[in-house]
């Protein structure tokens, strides 16, 4: 994935830079002079993709550290080193969604490291897809409910080591591509993805979605859009 910088929207390119793997968007917008004030746009179709930023030259010192700190998920770190993990980047696309029943939720199934824990709608990329595409689609699939796009509101990734459902030692990228998303008229929801990676969806009142027990990630991204967003 491509990040491309400019510091007003349609205004001229400023900055850009391909995503390597295991490094932060923020952090290397940073060391090529620049701080990322918000997200603008995705463009183009995996693994084709680019994701335009408003960006602001930032004056600084750069020091460049390389790449970042890759922390071991469940796993003793000499484990990592000996196990020669697989490198990974997965691009993915999620939407914290509302409709006037509150904030939909999906539940992770077995089939993942963290069964029975709470997150936000969507899944990774498939070859061809635009990010908006595939929100779109993982919000049919794991909820059954029709969406309305709204807009690009964050980029958030992760990086570590560790063991994949089936058994692989990966060195594994997330970079996420967050929307909001709004639904009019919401039903039950409903897994049609019978066997995947969420076992049940459902919508929570805005007062009570800290009851669950939230991924780090998605736990974030609610506390930081949610309250803009109702």
């Amino acid at each position: 994935m491509r990040i491309i910088g400019v510091e007003v929207p349609g205004g001229a390119i400023v900055f850009s830079c391909d995503l390597p793997h295991g490094a932060d968007p923020h952090r290397l917008t940073w060391e090529n002079g620049y701080s990322i004030v918000r997200p603008l746009s995705a463009a183009g179709a995996y693994p084709d993709l680019a994701l335009t930023v408003q960006v602001h030259r930032h004056g600084r010192h750069v020091q460049h550290h390389g790449a970042g700190h890759v922390r071991a998920a469940g796993m003793r770190y000499a484990e990592t080193i000996a196990s020669d993990p697989v490198p990974r980047q997965r691009l993915a696309a999620y939407a914290i969604v509302t409709s006037d029943l509150g904030l939909l939720a999906t539940q992770f199934s077995r089939q993942t490291a963290v069964p029975g824990v709470w997150g936000l709608p969507g899944g990774g990329i498939d070859e061809g897809e635009s990010p908006s595409q595939t929100v779109l689609r993982e919000v049919m699939e794991e909820t059954g409910q029709h969406l309305e796009i709204g807009q690009l509101i964050d980029l958030q990734t992760d990086h570590w080591i560790g063991r994949s459902p089936t058994g692989v030692v990966e060195d594994f990228h997330a970079v996420r591509i967050i929307y909001s998303g709004r639904v009019t008229d919401p039903t039950v929801p409903v897994v049609h993805d019978i066997g995947g990676t969420t076992s049940t969806a459902t919508w929570l009142p805005f007062n009570a979605w800290r009851k669950l027990q939230w991924s780090a990630s998605a736990r974030v991204l609610v506390e930081r859009h949610l309250p803009t967003l109702v």
